[in-house]
């Protein structure tokens, strides 16, 4: 497809602000938004039937879980249910925040199956980039961060760059694109974040290279443990 028929299916999607985005959201709407790397595609992380639907936009293997952005550290315990160990630990982790920070931790059993693939861990942070946050914020709930591209295809860090294939899947007056204007900055790509498993008394097992360089845990007084 090209991207004349982009342009001709954006317009028709776009979000005034968050605050409708997230009333659309409410009601089971997705919505396709900036983050700190790229153009990202969500939901409220509560609402099981949009979780499945964020698979189907993006053509997603189910037994792939779906990571979270939080409006900030307050909502962490609305996903997250983390032991006394590690949550002693958390107040010094969120000093990274917001950031390409995420934390993997055991989630609340009443989450959607499919948010967590079945495997009963959630993967948060608190966004960077000030449009997700205030989304997130907007919600009153953490919402799902996945890239907004069909599985396979590159990632795109302009509303105009979206797969129209994406756009084509959405329902207008439920689903919608928030893109908001200057001075709001566009997603500036880049490394993905840096993933780790807290596992208390200061101690991270490092899930996946990123952003945030592990020399900077071990100045807050973090052990990372590499995976073998």
């Amino acid at each position: 497809m090209t991207p004349a028929r982009n342009e001709s299916l954006l317009p028709g999607l776009l979000f005034p602000d968050e605050r409708h985005a997230a009333a659309c959201m409410a009601e089971g709407g997705l919505a396709v938004y900036p983050t700190e790397t790229f153009f990202g595609i969500g939901c409220r992380a509560d609402r099981a039937c949009a979780v499945l639907r964020v698979f189907e936009a993006k053509r997603r293997k189910a037994d792939m879980p779906l990571p979270v952005i939080l409006a900030s550290l307050e909502q962490l315990g609305l996903v997250a249910a983390p032991s006394p160990a590690i949550e002693a630990d958390l107040e010094a982790l969120a000093a990274f925040w917001p950031g390409p920070f995420t934390l993997l931790l055991p989630a609340r059993p009443d989450l959607p199956e499919a948010l967590t693939g079945g495997t009963g861990r959630i993967a948060l942070r608190v966004s960077s980039h000030p449009a997700a946050r205030a989304l997130a914020g907007a919600c009153g709930f953490p919402i799902v961060s996945s890239s907004a591209n069909i599985s396979g295809r590159a990632p795109v860090t302009q509303a105009g760059a979206l797969d129209p294939e994406l756009l084509a899947f959405l329902r207008p007056g439920l689903d919608g694109v928030l893109a908001p204007p200057p001075p709001s900055p566009e997603p500036g790509g880049g490394l993905a974040s840096t993933i780790v498993e807290p596992l208390g008394s200061r101690r991270l097992l490092l899930r996946r290279e990123g952003a945030l360089p592990t020399s900077r845990l071990a100045e807050a007084g973090f052990t990372t443990i590499f995976p073998k």
